[in-house]
């Protein structure tokens, strides 16, 4: 074979190659336009958590006394006139977080010492694993907290602290029950209470009543007073007490002359140990300030007429309503 020929040969080796060449990218480049795109990436799971809405309820019969036995089926829970499931339903004595918001105004000198009794009282009374706590006032209020500890059971030592603070000033009663209502949010339990013990209206406060209301129905606290009212003011200082308790589901207690402070506290510590747990999932999401209200009916055949008291609602909103504390 000449030269000339060999070269012919390589010249058409090489466009062979070339041809095969320019087949194998046509049909990479077409199977790569066939295969399916690749699937987004799953979106990552969302965790939904609903927020239990957690009732006491307590249920007297005609002579006031507590009706004991009912199980769940004898209740019908209804928010904003809406029947809801009762997710949560508890008869025996519920440990409760208590704060005791105690005035030391100038004028409740002659009470404290009868007031520190009525805690001790009150204590004993109450169930061993109860949280309690003390937030003081008279011109400001402040939260008593021996050693520190945020919460305790010891009669003795609540009433130590009572009778340490003197009575002086004036009465600012709204931001004492702002400060305990904060501070009752560190509380492991379902059920919540603050006991005022007041011998007056409000004159001292930053905070309004507006305030203390958001702020009480956002925490899903009962409010209960024992007022020791006097002359002065007498009728504008039990319509402040009255609406604090009414607008939360608890009660109001003024002393007549020959009941005393130590068994209106006992009384009170019998009705939150006396009372059933409720519990449910609101069936309507938002998260607005819109005030939602609840009504629990209760049917006990052969129990005669029966009273059912509770909260009369809450607010809505998962946001915390924290008012600014006022300093000390």
């Amino acid at each position: 074979m000449t030269l000339r020929d060999r070269s012919q040969k390589f010249a058409q080796l090489r466009n062979c190659c070339s041809f095969i060449a320019l087949l194998l990218t046509c049909g990479l480049t077409g199977y790569s336009q066939s295969l399916p795109a690749p699937s987004p990436p799953a979106p990552p799971a969302i965790a939904v958590k609903t927020k239990l809405v957690v009732l006491p309820v307590r249920v007297t019969d005609g002579n006031g006394d507590f009706v004991s036995g009912l199980s769940v089926d004898n209740f019908r829970v209804y928010e904003d006139g809406r029947l809801q499931r009762i997710n949560l339903f508890q008869r025996e004595d519920t440990p409760v977080t208590v704060g005791l918001v105690v005035d030391h105004s100038r004028s409740m000198g002659p009470n404290l010492a009868e007031v520190a009794t009525a805690i001790v009282s009150f204590a004993h009374s109450s169930n061993p694993r109860d949280e309690m706590f003390v937030v003081h006032f008279n011109d400001r209020a402040w939260l008593d907290l021996p050693g520190g500890n945020p919460f305790t059971h010891d009669s003795a030592e609540l009433a130590r602290g009572i009778s340490a603070v003197s009575a002086d000033g004036g009465t600012a009663l709204y931001d004492a029950v702002i400060e305990g209502l904060n501070h009752i949010q560190l509380g492991h339990g379902n059920l919540k209470a603050l006991i005022i013990v007041s011998d007056g209206a409000d004159n001292a406060s930053r905070h309004k009543y507006a305030d203390v209301l958001a702020l009480a129905r956002r925490s899903q606290t009962v409010i209960y007073s024992i007022g020791l009212v006097g002359a002065l003011n007498q009728e504008a200082d039990r319509k402040v007490l009255q609406r604090l308790c009414s607008d939360t589901g608890g009660m109001v207690f003024f002393p007549e002359a020959r009941q005393s402070v130590v068994s209106i506290s006992a009384r009170i510590a019998l009705a939150l140990r006396e009372q059933y747990t409720l519990g449910f999932a609101p069936d309507k999401t938002g998260t607005d300030d819109s005030f939602r209200k609840i009504e629990v009916k209760v049917t006990a055949p052969g129990r005669g007429n029966i009273r059912v008291q509770t909260r009369p609602g809450y607010i809505s909103s998962e946001q915390p309503a924290n008012p600014e504390r006022r300093a000390p």
